[in-house]
């Protein structure tokens, strides 16, 4: 008996290794999924554009597991005076899918790319969660691209994040890999219920984004190889650039939002708001708000006619 449990024990550790090295080796080609795709040098990207083409512009930038899908509800609150681009970060929705390349520098110059060859110039850039990390790079590193940046709910430095259980342990070394391919969508929807307001049904869609996700970008995509360790706020003093920070009162993904907003009230200039009743995703839980806060703050950013 005890022969035939160790064989056993044997079997299932080989075969999570196995799992573990072909899931960490699995990667995705991009593939339209309400967008076009964006061939580029490095990883390709989805690109999603509404709105009058000789319009002002604003880059979309989302969350983490998240697509160009998570900004439906506000997009088409802004193009009727505005061009709107939304952009699938490296590793989700339509995009490319690699091995490697998650760094907030290389997000970044992906999508400086991407809306350059869409025939952005200059844009309001807009980040949410992840997204604002990422539109601070693009400012940082591509200065002439951007005239203002929109951060709404990315923690200013890496200590306020607190993310759900089920996405800890999914991250986890080879028990993660193990979880990755079980995940039922309830569980999925359980964990990304976190980035709302209680009571807020999670849309199908939305799991799904997460679930198209291959594990390695799961994995990769928040960490950002340490671009946190210069606090955003610093970062996008630096750019000179205006900035308009939302956040909702009833986040529980950056914690306490109330102390992280107050971060950002360090940058000369800084419009800080906080959105009461509403979770870690304002542009879905309060769109028409967000949608004037931006209007309203866009204003200030480009030279009067």
């Amino acid at each position: 008996m005890r022969r035939i449990v160790l064989l056993l024990l044997l079997l299932v550790a080989v075969v999570l290794a196995v799992n573990t090295v072909v899931t960490n080796r699995h990667t995705e080609a991009a593939k339209a999924d309400g967008g076009q795709i964006v061939e580029l040098p490095g990883p390709d990207l989805q690109v999603r554009e509404r709105g009058p083409a000789d319009a002002p512009t604003i880059v979309l930038l989302h969350c983490y597991t998240c697509s160009i899908h998570w900004w439906s509800r506000l997009e088409p609150l802004l193009t009727d005076d505005y061009r709107v681009v939304s952009v699938d970060l490296i590793g989700h929705g339509g995009s490319e899918k690699p091995r490697d390349g998650y760094s907030a520098e290389n997000q970044a110059d992906q999508v400086a790319a991407a809306v350059r060859r869409v025939g952005v110039r200059k844009a309001l850039i807009v980040g949410q969660s992840l997204g604002g990390p990422i539109a601070t790079a693009v400012a940082e590193r591509h200065p002439a691209l951007a005239r203002g940046v929109v951060v709404m709910d990315s923690s200013p430095r890496s200590d306020y994040v607190d993310l759900p259980l089920t996405q800890r342990l999914a991250t986890l070394p080879v028990l993660g890999q193990a979880i990755w391919h079980v995940m039922p969508d309830e569980m999925v929807r359980e964990g990304l219920s976190d980035a709302f307001a209680e009571g807020f049904d999670v849309p199908d869609q939305f799991v799904q984004d997460l679930k198209g996700m291959t594990f390695t970008s799961f994995k990769e995509a928040d960490e950002l190889d340490g671009y946190h360790d210069t606090p955003l706020p610093d970062r996008l003093t630096k750019t000179g650039l205006p900035v308009l920070v939302i956040f909702g009162a009833d986040d529980t993904i950056i914690v306490p939002p109330d102390e992280a907003a107050d971060e950002y009230r360090k940058i000369p200039g800084a419009r800080v708001v906080m959105l009461p009743g509403v979770g870690h995703t304002p542009q879905v839980e309060a769109p028409g708000k967000v949608a004037r806060l931006v209007k309203s703050f866009d204003s200030t950013t480009r030279p009067r006619s």
